[in-house]
């Protein structure tokens, strides 16, 4: 068996682990069947936003070919926010579509999709997949998305923000129960779909001109597969908040572990190493700092450490 299978059995046995801690630590058995009615659906919200952001942060610094762009960093996280809060300030916060689960969730996604899409096909041409340009329009983005986003929420009615509050940042305790089904079966969707595009990644990492010289229709991949690196952060954010670094912390541990080309292998360790992270993290939120700081706020900082560590050991290989 070769190593980074060996790799991939024990990743999946520390997940397996860690699902069963979070599950059954502390349950008492007298109250066995609430406790497993608290934690199932938070245990299934943090796998599949995990799939959502493991997977899609991988396809995405495939596309841009650069280990330490994520779609946090290019301000996906801060337009889908941005998208959310438009629908409240537009609608009401007492409005069908905004109070409807199902159709709020959906006119999200699909208006982030549609503008994501665009937007991010549109910078990438111009800026012919230069890194540098890449990211300091996603900076300016992150910061315009974030500045019309706060704009909206002073011109809000009060009580609309009150109830907008909890899903504008990433918690584990206030997790949209109703949506989780149609999440699982849109990943699995996704999956399906774009699977023969996610085959061409091992290609595309060779750069744009070589896999155009194999055969790939470099452009219209890279736009498909855009549109399912959206519609994944779009559902992972839709059901937990943004959490910023998370693809960065979890593609570039498995860029480490992992030394192949390989997307089957390298996606599969991304999805898992964040489903390590996201549950130990919420293990210990709950039982350690007893709910007093959400995960999010331990991944950012951590990831930001990190992402300070990848620009300065990258600029350092370059000197």
């Amino acid at each position: 068996m070769a190593l980074n299978h060996i790799k991939l059995i024990f990743l999946l046995s520390l997940c397996t682990l860690s699902i069963a801690s979070y599950q059954f630590i502390f349950v008492n058995f007298d109250f066995f069947s609430f406790a497993m009615q608290l934690r199932l659906p938070k245990l299934l919200a943090m796998c599949v936003a995990a799939f959502c952001i493991g997977y899609s942060s991988l396809i995405f610094q495939t596309i841009i070919n650069n280990t330490i762009v994520t779609p946090c960093l290019l301000g996906m996280n801060a337009l889908y926010l941005l998208v959310h809060v438009s629908l409240v300030f537009i609608f009401g916060m007492g409005s069908f579509i905004v109070t409807n689960t199902y159709l709020a969730f959906i006119c999200d996604l699909l208006v982030m999709t549609v503008v994501a899409s665009f937007v991010y096909s549109y910078i990438f041409k111009k800026t012919k997949y230069n890194v540098l340009y890449v990211l300091l329009i996603g900076t300016v983005m992150t910061t315009m998305f974030t500045s019309i986003q706060n704009s909206l929420i002073r011109a809000m009615d009060p009580n609309d923000y009150d109830a907008l509050l909890a899903t504008l940042t990433a918690s584990f305790s206030n997790i949209n129960i109703k949506i989780i089904s149609i999440c699982f079966v849109l990943c699995l969707v996704l999956y399906f779909i774009f699977k023969k595009d996610i085959a061409k990644l091992d290609v595309m990492t060779l750069g744009r001109h070589n896999a155009i010289n194999l055969g790939i229709d470099y452009d219209k991949t890279t736009k498909r597969l855009l549109i399912c690196t959206t519609l994944y952060i779009a559902i992972a954010t839709a059901l937990v908040g943004p959490i910023s670094f998370m693809g960065l912390i979890t593609t570039n541990i498995a860029r480490t572990l992992f030394k192949t080309y390989k997307h089957s292998i390298l996606l599969s360790g991304s999805v898992l190493i964040a489903i390590l992270v996201l549950i130990t993290g919420q293990l210990i939120v709950e039982h350690i700092f007893t709910y007093s700081i959400p995960v999010s706020v331990f991944i950012t900082i951590a990831g930001g450490l990190y992402f300070l560590y990848l620009v300065l050991k990258q600029s350092k290989g370059n000197i």
